[in-house]
């Protein structure tokens, strides 16, 4: 069965953003997906330091939910990354887990589905959006979209609630990404994946 994990990074566990992603994951569940919500917000997740480790050990010096979530991930079939609004950008703990956990995995990303879900009381989400976005296009990754930007409103999950296009919008891109998993994994089956070159690195050592 194909499975989808669904981060939650917000510090609260039963907020704004957790009542997105719960809109997500049971429709995921309805189209036959196995889904797991895994609450990152409430851990101390420090950021990368840049110290290559990982390129020898095949996962992150620091010990810690990013390394356990890596291994769920490598077999996990779409990825859907939610986040507050912090000042007109994800909050800090994600976007730190988010760097360690796409830097550090041995493995390849390769056509897994990719989503962002971002929740805000006003304004900043379409930026939020963005940069979570980033992490999925660097990495081969398709990004299931739905039928507006991927985000609710409100100031309380009870409010979110009431978001009821935020809550269709949540839905149909669940819908969405359940349709490209099985075709992605029907094509596999009939095509291969699509080759990928990575032997040019043009970093511009020579200052030109």
């Amino acid at each position: 069965m194909a499975k989808v994990l669904l981060l939650n990074g917000s510090p609260k566990a039963n907020g704004c953003t957790n009542a997105a992603l719960e809109e997500v994951a049971a429709v995921l569940e309805q189209e036959g997906i196995e889904t797991e919500i895994i609450h990152v917000g409430k851990h101390d997740i420090r950021g990368c330091i840049s110290c290559g480790t990982c390129e020898t050990r095949g996962k992150c010096v620091f010990d810690d939910l990013v390394n356990k979530v890596a291994a769920k991930f490598e077999h996990a079939d779409g990825l859907v990354v939610g986040s507050p609004v912090y000042y007109g950008s994800p909050n800090g703990t994600i976007l730190s887990f988010m760097d360690r956990l796409f830097y550090s995995r041995p493995y390849s990303l390769h056509m897994k589905v990719g989503a962002s879900v971002v929740s805000c009381r006003r304004g900043g989400n379409s930026a939020s959006f963005d940069v979570l976005n980033k992490y999925f296009t660097i990495s081969g990754m398709p990004v299931a979209s739905s039928t507006y930007w991927n985000q609710v409103h409100g100031f309380s999950a009870e409010d979110v609630k009431k978001d009821l296009e935020g809550l269709q919008t949540m839905r149909n891109l669940a819908r969405n990404m359940a349709f490209m998993i099985r075709a992605i994994a029907d094509a596999k089956d009939k095509y291969g994946l699509p080759e990928m070159e990575n032997d040019n690195f043009t970093s511009f050592p020579d200052g030109l």
